[in-house]
Formats: structure tokens, sequence, C-alpha cells
């Protein structure tokens, strides 16, 4: 299994087009080796059917330019964090050996999203710990980071990706997800609010762009405090 830059994990097959997808491609068109671990296969889904979003998730992945996508099998609104399934997660997180891993939001309206967000930090931490899971060499990534898109709780935004110009591919790989998406006004986090949900996708997306004055934008959230070395690295006007 090729190793890769960034690793975005998830709880089910579309949540990562939603949450991160205009990151994932971006970082693709920069050089950087992007793969993405999804922990379900969607079966509990109102819509579809498990195979149908495998097949859907596949084109996705094209679309995203990600190196490599998995599954781990886990149960559809099930989820949870035990430490069979943080052995599951640690073995994948050492065989991509990311440097960079996008999360869940750690809050959220269904149980899989807050239950997969703390699942994938601890195993983070856990897969550098050399005992854990003998046989694959420890490997702990250097960042994590947890979306927030979608979500109006109290927590700011530590940055903003610009994804202005990543936009329309990231909406291109949701609508890779017909049976899910197509005629919906509501899925996953987003709030409905009667318009299409690939609308609100995109409304979403601008209200986090005019966050860092642009179009376009994916937020995130990390606990920790941002460096900054240059006072003029600081590229958002404060008027």
């Amino acid at each position: 299994m090729t190793t890769v830059d960034v690793l975005a994990i998830a709880a089910h097959r579309d949540d990562v087009e939603l949450t991160c997808g205009g990151t994932l491609v971006k970082a693709a068109a920069q050089g950087h080796r992007t793969a993405i671990v999804d922990m379900t296969q969607g079966e509990m889904g109102t819509r579809g059917s498990a195979e149908l979003r495998a097949q859907e998730a596949s084109r996705a992945a094209e679309i995203l330019g990600v190196t490599a996508r998995v599954n781990l099998g886990l149960p559809d609104a099930g989820i949870v964090n035990t430490p069979e399934t943080r052995a599951k997660l640690v073995r994948f997180i050492r065989r991509f050996q990311p440097r960079v891993v996008l999360a869940p939001s750690i809050t959220g309206k269904h149980p899989d999203h807050r239950v997969a967000a703390e699942l994938v930090a601890d195993a983070c931490f856990l897969s550098g710990l050399q005992k854990i899971e003998p046989d694959l060499p420890r490997h702990r990534p250097f960042k994590l980071v947890h979306s927030l898109t979608y979500r109006e709780d109290p927590i700011k935004p530590t940055f903003v990706v610009d994804i202005s110009d990543e936009f329309e591919r990231k909406l291109e790989a949701i609508r890779a997800y017909a049976s899910q998406f197509d005629g919906v006004t509501q899925a996953g986090e987003a709030f409905p609010n009667g318009e299409p949900l690939y609308d609100i996708v995109r409304h979403q997306a601008a209200h986090y762009g005019s966050l860092i004055r642009v179009r376009y934008g994916e937020p995130y959230f990390t606990n920790e405090t941002m460096r900054v070395d240059d006072l003029f690295s600081l590229n958002v006007s404060t008027y």
C-alpha cells in the first residue's frame, strides 16, 4: 500500500466529499499524495444500497484524484471506539503513513460522526506506540485537523482552506453520489432550508470563503495554536 501525505478519514462514504473534498483536490494539484478511509459501507442509508454507494465512492475518488480509497467495514450507525476498532484504524494509518490527517468534526447530529472523530484522534496517537499492532512500523501523523463544514456550533474555525479553484471539482465528486443527493434538500450534517442540497453545499462553501475574503472555503479546527513566523504572512485583511 502506497504512502500518502494527506489521509482523510470519515464515517461514511460521501462524508469526505462533503466536508474536505476541495482540500483533497487542492492537495493533489499541489503534488501531494492523498487517500481516503471510509469507516462504514453505508448499509443503513435511507437511499440506495451499500453496493451502489461503493460504485459511487469509486467514481468520486477518481474525481478527487486520490491515490487510494479503503473501507474499514465497521457497522453503519453503530461505530464504536474500542480497542478492536482502534487497532483496525491504526493498521491503515501505519500503512499510509500520512503527515496530515483530516478527521470528522468533534460535534455533530449523527453519532457515527462524533464517535469517528474520537476514534481517529485516538488511533493517530496509538499508531505511535510500537507494542500496538507490532507487526507494522509505528507512525504518528504530524498534524490532525477536524472539518467543521455544515456545523453551526460555537467552535470557530482555526483556519479555512481556499478552495475557490477547486470547488466545482468538489461539487462534481458530491454529484457522483446520485443515489444519495439527487433531488434531496437534506443530508448528513447539512441543515435544510428548502433548497436542493447542491445549492446548500455551494452557499456553505461561499460562507466560509467569505471569512478569508475568497469565493469558496472549507473550515477546520485544531486544538493547537497556529504558529506565525512572519506577520506579513497574515493575508486576511481586518477590513
